[in-house]
């Protein structure tokens, strides 16, 4: 089923491909209705999902590819990445029911994002490193063709400054696959069989470097500071479903890299760095929330405040390296506050990117002070953007309230001077309220008079995206359920 999962959307892609005698309307619905049939089969895995009594992987499936390097075509789904495997799904559905007006080439957009959900797809469910490693360049060439095709502004230098930034991360994670396979007996690239022999916890300074390799490529993915430079242009000048793809899914791969990877694989090394990691979270956390204070583009205050929550989950995977045994259950939460903060920011920050999308199409800028007043001729989106924002800012009865709270219980729990980072939630807070003052609140004035109110395939991808977090946020087991024993079992490997 999980093959089915992957590459059904691939299989479309070509499709509208290969066929260019399809309409453009009869090509928004395929990928609407590829979409919804993927949800449903995930929907479905995480209905039947157990944890196997081995502590494995479900779903799994093996088949060999490149024996002579011991790499095979095998993927499988856990705690870590089921949660990752459904924000995807539910994302490109979103995406997919936001694009249905979209009238510039929408048959080869629809193609292109499908071949894009593929590849997200595959990062999240590859347990072999050269898999995970074919699927994450892919996302790259993808992503780089939606900015630079459907982008605007500086949409070419942005795409180009994307891609040499992520493909250079992306040599530099390929650089610590082949350290892991070099040192590892038998050599593998199997991640499962990598994660269990953890081959360079006799090799300190090995360790440090192919760790500094992989931390690289996941760090520039993520993006951290002082790494995120290609961020903001990326996110300012792509289309609304093109931002929301690349915050709500594309970054999540870096952070998913380190419980998936770096931690269980390289758990020597990664305890002697974590103190390294946990300055770079604090640093990411505090920066990222004070740039964003100072933006009046709506987009680039949003893709701001992504390194902002980034660096909570970098912080929280940074304490679960640093505390001793007898604090595995603080370790514990603060890894599972950071994988619910992944699923709690790909959806909220998805939705905050597609409201911006609408005040671009309607009016064509991102300047906050070009409107005013906008609860008056866009009550819908004035309720949805206030809803965005009260839950981007952690307020409870979202999910980012379940996500901070866990990742600053477990980590002040280990590391008590991580409190200096807490100051990040109360200028988010801040920033988040003034962009609500600005573009909501007094008289109708600027732009604002020439947006119209959502519309219903707005009102329901961005909806759904907004209820989705609230449910998480008011009945968290759905997810912790599903979270809690695959963050025991990192702690585990990383405590090793």
């Amino acid at each position: 089923m999980l093959s089915l999962v992957i590459f059904l959307p691939l299989a479309a892609a070509l499709v509208l491909a290969v066929f260019p005698g399809i309409k453009d309307r009869a090509a928004r619905w395929v990928w609407v209705v590829v979409a919804a049939a993927d949800t449903a089969l995930v929907a479905g895995m995480w209905a039947a999902y157990e944890q196997p009594p081995d502590g494995g992987l479900a779903f799994e499936e093996q088949v060999t590819w490149i024996p002579s390097v011991g790499s095979s075509y095998h993927i499988g789904a856990d705690g870590l990445s089921l949660p990752l495997l459904a924000l995807t799904v539910v994302v490109f559905l979103a995406c997919s029911i936001y694009a249905l007006r979209e009238q510039n080439r929408p048959r080869a957009q629809a193609a292109l994002f499908l071949f894009l959900q593929t590849s997200c797809l595959g990062v999240f469910a590859a347990q072999d490193l050269i898999l995970f490693f074919l699927f994450f360049d892919l996302s790259i060439v993808g992503m780089y063709f939606v900015i630079a095709g459907w982008g605007h502004g500086n949409a070419a230098r942005s795409a180009l400054k994307f891609f040499l930034y992520t493909f250079l991360g992306s040599l530099a994670l390929l650089l610590g696959f082949i350290g892991l396979y070099l040192y590892s007996e038998p050599r593998t690239f199997d991640m499962v069989e990598l994660a269990r022999l953890a081959p360079l916890n006799e090799s300190p300074v090995a360790g440090a470097v192919i760790l500094g390799a992989v931390l690289l490529g996941l760090a520039i993915k993520t993006p951290t500071f002082p790494f995120h430079t290609w961020l903001p242009p990326a996110h300012t000048d792509a289309p609304a479903i093109g931002s929301a793809v690349l915050a709500g899914i594309l970054l999540k791969m870096g952070t998913y890299g380190f419980v998936r990877i770096a931690m269980p694989m390289l758990p020597a090394a990664w305890r002697d760095w974590a103190w390294v990691i946990i300055v770079v979270g604090v640093i990411s956390v505090l920066y990222g929330a004070l740039v964003a204070l100072a933006q009046t583009d709506l987009k680039r205050m949003i893709a701001y405040t992504s390194v902002n929550h980034m660096g909570y989950v970098v912080l929280a995977v940074g304490a679960a390296g640093v505390a001793g045994g007898s604090d595995a259950a603080a370790r514990e939460v603060a890894v599972t506050g950071a994988l619910t903060q992944m699923v709690s920011h790909g959806l909220i920050t998805a939705a905050l990117f597609l409201l911006a999308g609408v005040l671009k199409d309607r009016a064509g800028t991102y300047d906050m002070d070009s409107y005013g007043g906008l609860a008056r001729p866009a009550p819908r989106f004035a309720l949805l953007f206030a809803v965005g924002a009260f839950a981007s800012l952690g307020l409870p009865g979202f999910s980012g309230f379940i996500a901070e709270f866990q990742i600053f219980a477990g980590s002040i729990g280990t590391v008590p001077w991580v409190a200096v980072a807490l100051p990040g939630i109360l200028i988010t807070a801040a920033l988040f309220l003034l962009a609500v003052q600005r573009l909501l609140t007094g008289e109708v004035r600027g732009q604002s008079a020439q947006v119209s109110d959502l519309r219903t395939t707005e009102l329901l991808s961005i909806g759904t995206l907004l209820c989705l977090s609230i449910l998480i946020g008011v009945a968290p087991r759905v997810l912790l359920d599903l979270i809690e024993p695959a963050s025991a079992a990192v702690v585990v490997l990383v405590g090793r």
